[in-house]
């Protein structure tokens, strides 16, 4: 893309102005915008404005994304495109977990309790020589500036009718004891059908009070418009979710509540028991997946008695999804969207196995969740049926909520 003679003005003018690094920035941010640019003209197979018969789609628009480099931050523009999707092959989306990983070994070997996997790692990430701690300070804090932006970021942009909770556990040295810490994630689907990361919060246990701070937090940052909460049966999260998030119903994880009742059947009777229990998810009008329910719980009673007992204790959460659009009913049944998140969180934390501090936890599942994010907006898609949200606020009377009093 050619520049036009105002942009080499305003360009000439800034280069004048420039010290020797803010010259070199001002390049690398106008050098890589017209290649970003450029790319996106060839992904697109066109100029914009221009008539082609080799067109792909059409811009729409541009987001904001800022690039540090050792020279400063790129204010850079990617382009939208109406379909499809694009991200310039420039810039490296991985590129923070790297950090982050690298920052915690580092951490980890300064302080000596590295393992022989993480020794082994240093010394092939070229720390055999050594580093020292005001080295791995600086690290730390640069990227602690960065991720915290992503975890205190106002909510408030959008509605999300659907938020799923889960927690995935991590050893972290507190107090000079190896401890497990609980890393509670957070998502949601949009108003409009997107996919967005809420946030995270680590701590010693999964109280009452852990969750109720953790959703007061999402809340204080402008959360609303919330419908329903899929999440485990975890202790003090359905407390929590019916102290905090008024309004909001709360369905049981399918999934979860599966592998509880595994717990308390004979092994063999595994498969019998969930294929039963299964019957309860395909029916096709709410009423009637609560009469299954019922139904089932009958059916098991005699072999199985301590499950109907629990499936008729569960009946209310387990069967919440039942009052939304059934186009819905699939993707707000269970946690299983967050499954994805857990796994790419276990494999970057195995490297590590036991965090010198729950900071350094906190740092580097917060930089996963950030490129996981990133690439939900980079690559848009709907995450329920196009036209289906319509119905989770008939009215559209709700206005953005604020933090509720005394929650």
């Amino acid at each position: 893309m050619a520049l036009s003679q105002h942009d080499l003005l305003r360009l000439l003018e800034s280069l004048r102005t420039a010290d020797g690094i803010e010259l070199v920035r001002v390049l690398a941010q106008r050098i890589l915008q017209e290649l970003i640019e450029a790319e996106a003209t060839a992904r697109i197979g066109a100029e914009p404005g221009e008539h082609t018969e080799t067109r792909m789609t059409w811009r729409n628009g541009h987001r904001e994304k800022v690039l540090t480099t050792q020279a400063g931050d790129l204010d850079l523009a990617i382009p939208k495109v109406r379909t499809g999707s694009f991200f310039p092959s420039l810039l490296e989306r991985r590129r923070r977990i790297d950090q982050a990983l690298y920052a915690v070994i580092m951490e980890a070997y300064v302080h000596g309790v590295s393992t022989r996997s993480v020794d082994d790692l240093v010394k092939a990430l070229g720390g055999d020589t050594g580093i020292s701690k005001s080295e791995v300070s600086r690290i730390c804090q640069d990227l602690d500036s960065e991720l915290s932006v992503f975890r205190t970021r106002p909510l408030d942009h959008i509605r999300f009718p659907y938020i799923y909770l889960d927690a995935t556990y991590c050893k972290a040295r507190v107090q000079h004891q190896i401890v497990s810490q609980a890393v509670v994630i957070a998502t949601g689907i949009t108003e409009d059908g997107g996919r967005e990361v809420l946030g995270l919060m680590v701590g010693d246990s999964e109280t009452e009070v852990f969750w109720t701070d953790f959703l007061r937090s999402l809340r204080g940052r402008g959360l609303s418009g919330v419908r329903l909460v899929i999440a485990d049966h975890h202790a003090g999260l359905v407390k929590a979710v019916r102290k905090v998030m008024l309004g909001a119903g709360y369905q049981r994880c399918r999934v979860h509540f599966l592998r509880n009742t595994f717990a308390v059947i004979p092994k063999d009777s595994a498969e019998l028991v969930a294929a039963t229990i299964r019957t309860i998810f395909a029916q096709p009008t709410a009423d009637l997946v609560r009469t299954q329910l019922d139904a089932v719980a009958d059916m098991l009673a005699r072999q199985f008695p301590k499950v109907s007992e629990m499936l008729l204790e569960a009946k209310e959460d387990l069967t919440a999804f039942a009052d939304f659009p059934e186009r819905h009913w699939e993707k707000i049944q269970s946690t299983n969207p967050l499954e994805r998140l857990n796994r790419e969180i276990k494999r970057r934390t195995d490297v590590v196995q036991i965090f010198p501090n729950p900071d350094a936890l906190e740092r580097l599942t917060t930089a996963v969740l950030v490129e996981m994010h990133d690439e939900w907006i980079a690559f848009p898609r709907r995450y329920p049926p196009e036209g289906s949200m319509d119905k989770i606020y008939p009215q559209d009377t709700e206005t953005p909520a604020t933090p509720l009093q005394g929650t």
